[in-house]
């Protein structure tokens, strides 16, 4: 097929728009946002879409069946809804064995514990009571921190130990 050019017809332009004031645009809007339509102007939408404010019910085309009788008789059948709880007796209630206590900790556990809770107090009282951080403040509450953590990593257990236990200690 050959062009529009070839026939030696140009192409319409569209005539040029002044360019649209959007906040002139926006004022009118809003300005007339309240305002009712003029009568007898052009519905902006189809009146096909225009639904009465109350509606009239539709009536049904037959009238209903009557009602059936659908409740069902059974015999009284005693189930696990119909248990009664009895309340005189206080010795059906569980109670928990005392927990073991716990293991000791030896003294290398309790000073690594001191230094990981204590370095960031230390370092914490520093700024709350607004002293000046010196040097051996820091170093204490960082290094006591730093060491305190290492030490409880280097000393878990890792349950190798545990190996005599048939079933991981697990009690049914």
């Amino acid at each position: 097929m050959a062009d529009r050019e070839d026939e030696g017809t140009a192409p319409q332009e569209e005539p040029s728009r002044p360019p649209l004031d959007e906040d002139a645009a926006w004022a009118a809007l809003v300005a007339g946002y309240d305002n009712e339509p003029d009568p007898g102007a052009a519905a902006s939408w189809p009146e096909a879409e225009n639904v009465p404010a109350d509606p009239e019910p539709k009536r049904p085309v037959a009238p209903p069946p009557p009602p059936t009788r659908s409740i069902v008789v059974h015999p009284v059948i005693s189930g696990p809804r119909d248990f009664e709880l009895v309340e005189d007796d206080e010795d059906a209630h569980f109670v928990p064995p005392e927990p073991p206590p716990l293991p000791d900790a030896d003294l290398t556990t309790k000073f690594a514990w001191i230094a990981v809770l204590g370095g960031p107090l230390l370092l914490l009282g520093f700024v709350l009571f607004q002293l000046d951080l010196t040097w051996w403040a820091a170093t204490l509450g960082v290094g006591g921190f730093l060491g305190g953590f290492g030490t409880l990593v280097a000393r878990m257990r890792t349950g190798e130990d545990d190996d005599d236990l048939p079933g991981g200690g697990a009690v049914v």
